[in-house]
Parts: C-alpha cells; structure tokens; sequence
C-alpha cells in the first residue's frame, strides 16, 4: 500500500488548520487506498497556531515542525520535504481553500503516469492583490523558470517522491519550490478543482513577502534578467544615436537649441535610471551569492513533534 505525506506550512491559522487536518484524515481513511502522514510546519505564527498543532498531534500521523523564526512558505515547504517518507507527496495551504476532498483527483491523475499535477482554480477565491500577485509568480514561472506552455502550478498539487528527493538537494537560502519542482520533471498536468472561500482572516503574504518571492524566481532559476539588462543596453545605444543625429541636424537647420536640449536632458535621465536599475538587479546576484557562500539557513527547526532525528534513524 502506497503512501501519502502531506505537507502543510501553516502562519497564523489556528482558526482553520485543524480542520483542514481533520478533512485530510476523514478523506484518505474514507478512501481507504493509501496509508498517510500529514506535516505540519508552523513557521512562527503570531497567534496560537503551534498551541493547536500540539494538539493535533496525539494523533501519531500528525508530524509537526515549529520553526525559530518566520522564514516563509516555501522555506517551510522545504523543511516539511526533508521530513517526508512517502511514496507520494500533497501540497496545500493551510487556510482550507484547498478542499481535501478533492485530492483524489490529483492523485488519481497522478497515477496515469505524471510527475507533478497541480490544482487548477475554475475561480480563485482571492482578494484583488493575490490575484495580481498569482498572475505575477504565473508569468515569472512560464517565462523564467521554463514551465510548459498551458500549466499553471498552484500550492495545491501532489507529485512523486523522486520530485521531492531532488528538491531537497538545493541548500540555498532563498528556494523557490515550483522553479525547483520543474527542474526535476516537465511531465506535468493540471485538474481543475473549486477553490474555495477563506473561512478565517486572511493571507499571510504582504507586497514584502510577495516581492522578495518573486525575486527569488528572477534571481535563482534564470539569467534572463541579466540577459535583458544586455538588450535593453543594446537598444538604448540605438536610441541615444539616433537622439544624437536629431540634435545634430536640428542644429543645422538653426532650429532652437532650448527644446533639444530638454530632448537631451530626458534621454540622459532615462538612461541613467534604467542603468541603476540593472547595476541594482545585478547587485540582488551578488547579494544573493554572497549570503550563499556564507552559508544562510533556509529554515532553522526549533521543535519537532512525532519525527525522530535522522541522526536516530
């Protein structure tokens, strides 16, 4: 008998994890075809969060991991990863958006042969600036990371456990978990699931969380950025000659000099701004590299609960 290992980070859910514990375990035990085993990571929550995954976690299938500090979701995803025994992995948030009972219709795609299958919202659920922000992560992920041309990769999704054990092997500070999900595999498929309504508060990803995700996207999986930075120089050189030769022959013709001048003075703005911003993006390379070379955590666990230490294994 095959088994499931869902992974769950959770940041101040205290109001809905346990029951998207309890529709987890009603499901799969209903189903009756798969043992299971359900992480939870708190990644530092504010409320009382880790008080209910205690509780939860009389249950012996109910793992639990309580991160020192907030490190984010996909940190805490790769934390729940490094703890998984399962011969198939079930990502899904915290919040219940992501009804349990429709796992099965990922599964069961799943096992028609596919690597990775993630939900696919007939309609999300979400406020203005999540949706914004999916569209966002969507074009970074189609255009930087290499996704197949008609997926669309959500939090909700289940792949095979030789996807997890190459995610796990990236080290770095700053994981974007479906960039490292597609460098495993491209044999992925989508199931349209109902996303459903928060029942309770709201999401935990601010424009802070939601830009420092996105440039883990630009800056860990792709050098397109820098690629731009040369083509954006090339055509800006166009420009500037082609500004050049204006003035010049505006000058001939003895035409004012004040309106060329304004001309020059835009273009030599325009230019060095755009200059600064790709000195800045290269700097987010460096940067980045530099914390690598010194070895950053990508998460540091604080407590465990139901999970023995590899080292007593």
């Amino acid at each position: 008998m095959k088994k499931l290992s869902f992974v769950i980070p959770c940041y101040c859910s205290e109001k809905s994890i346990k029951k998207v514990v309890d529709d987890i375990i009603k499901t799969v035990e209903n189903d009756g075809r798969y043992t299971y085993e359900i992480i939870c990571v708190n990644d530092c929550s504010k409320d009382d969060t880790y008080s209910v995954l205690v509780d939860l976690a009389h249950n012996s299938k109910v793992k639990v991991l309580n991160m020192a500090k907030n490190f984010g979701q996909h940190s805490a995803l790769m934390a729940g990863f490094n703890e998984v025994t399962g011969d198939i992995v079930v990502c899904l948030d915290d919040d219940g958006q992501n009804p349990p009972s429709e796992m099965f219709r990922l599964i069961d795609k799943l096992e028609e042969g596919y690597d990775l299958v993630s939900a696919r919202y007939k309609e999300k659920k979400s406020t203005l600036f999540r949706k914004i922000g999916s569209k966002v992560s969507f074009f970074m992920s189609t255009h930087l990371v290499g996704m197949p041309k008609g997926i669309e990769l959500n939090s909700y999704c289940v792949c095979q456990r030789f996807v997890i054990d190459e995610v796990v092997k990236y080290k770095n500070a700053y994981p974007f978990v479906h960039g490292l999900m597609l460098r495993a595999t491209r044999n992925v498929a989508n199931v349209y699931i109902d996303h459903q309504d928060r029942s309770y508060g709201q999401s935990g990803y601010t424009l802070k969380k939601l830009l420092g995700l996105w440039m883990n996207g630009f800056t860990a999986f792709s050098e397109k950025p820098l690629r731009l930075a040369t083509y954006v120089g090339v055509v800006n050189i166009f420009i500037a000659l082609l500004c050049s030769i204006i003035l010049i022959i505006q000058f001939a013709m003895g035409i004012l000099l004040n309106y060329s001048l304004f001309i020059a003075i835009n273009v030599v703005l325009f230019l060095t701004g755009e200059l600064m911003f790709f000195v800045g993006l290269l700097g987010e390379y460096i940067g980045r590299m530099y914390i690598c070379i010194n070895n950053a955590p990508q998460y540091v666990i604080k407590e465990k609960i139901n999970i023995e230490n590899k080292e007593e294994e």
